[in-house]
């Protein structure tokens, strides 16, 4: 009777285990459902890839490309105005991110600024394998996750979304630039070397060039933005504690040295560079006299960690308040 009863009562606990189990997990859905429906909250999908924007807002798109769906969002400032030429930013999240992350105002104030600059923004959606695009990675050339490893082709998707875009409103093609957050940032340097027939400038975050190869057909502006002490892409090179868990889901990143210098040499910068710009905490030095009338600029905070200067996270350290990625890097495109 008694090892009845202590089967019994075993037999409780691993129901109650498992009714835990499966309590955890409705919740886990239910507030990723949540967060999705806050996501979406605002944001007009359009099942249309070609259908045209009349009038600001914020649109949500879904397009086939190399066999794949993929999706990206558009913010369109309510001073637009169709027939009127607008500058278009492309703006990449970060390694295990995604397009409403990248577009949360809270963290990187990128719609904000369109709205105070009259910029159209774009948020494309890296790879994912998840239901709704979390998690996702960019293929950057050595960097990073499936996206790498699996060879997506998101240089090709990425002009698909600036072709798209292009229809939906009246873009400037002259000023079509890109910028993004760690691998996103990666990703920006590999669309300055194989679609600079696109875009004239991008501005990394956090990210160095970690390209394979790079033959880009004009000079392409660079503003890299980077903490000195960023744990997970190191300033001098190397990938730091920070970084991806799975070490195999990176690699040993280029240092910011050598990113510059990269790209000095490509846009035949001939002038030595020049400090524009010096507060506490973070200062801004320029390479002009280059092929074009290209521009490579780089702002260094001292502190920071992995972050964009001037926003906000949750975790690790607080970006570097000494200056805005967001403010400094529109300025830049606005000087080309």
């Amino acid at each position: 009777m008694k090892r009845a009863s202590v089967w019994i009562l075993l037999l409780a606990a691993v129901g109650a285990a498992a009714f835990a189990q499966a309590r955890d997990g409705r919740v886990r859905e239910l507030l990723r459902a949540r967060m999705a429906q806050r996501a979406d909250a605002g944001v007009t999908p359009v099942a249309d890839p070609d259908a045209r924007i009349v009038q600001g807002g914020d649109y949500r798109f879904e397009i086939e490309h190399a066999g794949l769906r993929r999706s990206y969002r558009v913010h369109v400032p309510r001073s637009y105005r169709p027939g009127r030429p607008t500058p278009l930013l492309v703006a990449l999240h970060g390694g295990g991110g995604d397009m409403d992350w990248q577009a949360d105002d809270a963290k990187y104030g990128l719609i904000g600024k369109s709205e105070r600059s009259g910029f159209v923004v774009a948020f494309p959606n890296g790879y994912s394998r998840f239901p709704g695009g979390r998690l996702a990675t960019w293929n950057a050339g050595r960097c990073c996750g499936r996206a790498r490893d699996l060879g997506i082709d998101d240089v090709g998707f990425v002009r698909e979304v600036v072709a798209h875009v292009a229809r939906a409103v009246d873009v400037d093609r002259d000023r079509v630039f890109a910028t993004g957050m760690s691998n996103g940032g990666m990703m920006a340097y590999r669309l300055a070397c194989e679609a600079s027939d696109v875009f004239r400038a991008v501005a990394p975050v956090a990210g160095t060039d970690n390209t394979r190869e790079c033959r880009p057909s004009r000079p392409v502006s660079i503003a890299h933005f980077h903490a000195r002490d960023d744990d997970h892409v190191r300033f001098d090179g190397g990938a730091g504690p920070g970084a991806f868990r799975d070490a195999s889901a990176v690699t040993d990143f280029t240092s910011v040295p050598a990113t510059i210098a990269k790209w000095s040499a490509l846009d035949g910068c001939t002038v030595a560079p020049r400090r524009v710009l010096q507060v506490p905490g973070a200062y801004c030095e320029v390479r002009a006299g280059c092929a074009g009338g290209s521009k490579v600029q780089l702002c260094v905070t001292d502190r920071g960690g992995h972050s964009w200067p001037g926003g906000r996270k949750a975790r690790g350290a607080p970006p570097s308040p000494s200056i805005s990625a967001t403010d400094a890097m529109w300025a830049f495109f606005e000087s080309l």
